[in-house]
């Protein structure tokens, strides 16, 4: 039982043990009205009983030859030759097990009954075989919904894993591109004021201990990205001084929203890389939300004519990680004096 229901999809216990006798009951019924309504004890001991060995034999010889054909084709897109195949057998095998059954169970009523007319075995014949369909029609719908089901799953599975395999590596993107960049940072101030650099290494340490924290966390609150955002501009005024301009203007009752961590720093290390940073061209950068639940980055462009190259993967990464977490698009804009890119927030 346990190998077939694994093969049919699911344990067909109760549909045989109420199966077989409402079957039967009915098709005495279709068939025998008349003696039920004449003697009820005839039906129910001649008519029943017959219908009642008819049903078992037919029952399990086709469920065996429905399990035999799933077998042989188990898959989605075989339906329709394996229910091709199991109808084409339902019917050589009912007429061939009628030749042999008939005798025994069949003829001994038939002058008690007085159903030995040919409309009458022909009409029992179609009744027969409508009712057989009907039960194989059951199996087969309860299996394919099964099987539709058990796909579905392992779809849903396998995407699941192809999406935290895909999360996984973005995640470890956001280290080598902060450290890249900090690096880089480094390399400048060394020569120029040594002191600096020692500053900035301690700063540098207290901002990774906060990417180390949120390292496993998919979402952040928007108020501890922002204080990290903070911590990590002081970092760069190390280098840039007033030369780079960060202004940061947030409704406050978007603070617990959520967001991507170190989503910020990687769009100040974007603007930073590709834009002239000088006294005579200081970098603005504006971060704020919109009445729509949206955290807007905007800084005037002021391209490099020779840009520091970088890992490419500042953006994309930010974008694949939203459509994964938050299941929403990044929006990038560029225009003649400006560069924005729109993050979502989720609301608690």
């Amino acid at each position: 039982m346990n190998k077939a229901s694994e093969i049919l999809g699911f344990s067909d216990r109760w549909l045989v043990i109420i199966g077989v006798p409402v079957v039967a009951l009915l098709t005495g019924l279709l068939m025998f009205a008349d003696v039920l309504v004449a003697s009820p004890r005839q039906f129910f001991s001649s008519c029943f009983l017959v219908g009642l060995a008819y049903t078992v034999i037919y029952w399990l010889v086709f469920r065996y030859a429905c399990v035999y054909w799933r077998s042989k084709y188990p898959k989605l897109e075989q339906s329709g030759k394996r229910i091709t195949y199991l109808a084409l057998t339902v019917v050589v095998v009912y007429f061939g097990l009628k030749l042999v059954l008939d005798p025994f169970l069949h003829k001994p009523f038939e002058n008690e009954l007085g159903v030995a007319k040919l409309e009458h075995e022909i009409a029992m014949s179609v009744a027969s075989l409508l009712v057989t369909f009907l039960v194989l029609g059951i199996y087969e719908g309860v299996g394919l919904f099964n099987l539709l089901k058990t796909t579905q799953l392992e779809k849903e599975r396998l995407l699941k894993e192809n999406m935290q395999s895909q999360l996984e590596s973005l995640r470890n993107q956001v280290n080598p591109h902060f450290f890249f960049n900090s690096l880089n940072t480094l390399a400048y101030l060394i020569p120029e004021d040594s002191n600096k650099a020692v500053n900035f290494v301690r700063k540098l340490s207290q901002t990774y201990r906060y990417i180390l924290d949120v390292r496993e966390r998919e979402l952040v609150s928007l108020e501890e990205e922002l204080n990290f955002l903070k911590a990590f501009i002081s970092l760069l005024k190390e280098r840039f001084g007033e030369n780079l301009q960060v202004e940061i203007t947030v409704q406050p009752q978007l603070l617990q929203y959520q967001t991507l961590p170190l989503a910020l720093q990687m769009l100040m290390e974007n603007a930073i890389k590709h834009n002239i940073v000088s006294a005579q061209h200081p970098l603005h950068i504006h971060i704020g939300t919109e009445s729509d639940d949206r955290l807007v980055v905007r800084n005037r462009l002021q391209r490099k004519p020779h840009p520091e190259p970088g890992t490419g993967t500042g953006l994309d990464n930010i974008r694949n990680r939203s459509r994964l977490l938050m299941n929403q698009e990044v929006e990038v804009m560029e225009t003649e004096g400006e560069f924005v890119v729109v993050l979502p927030l989720l609301r608690v």
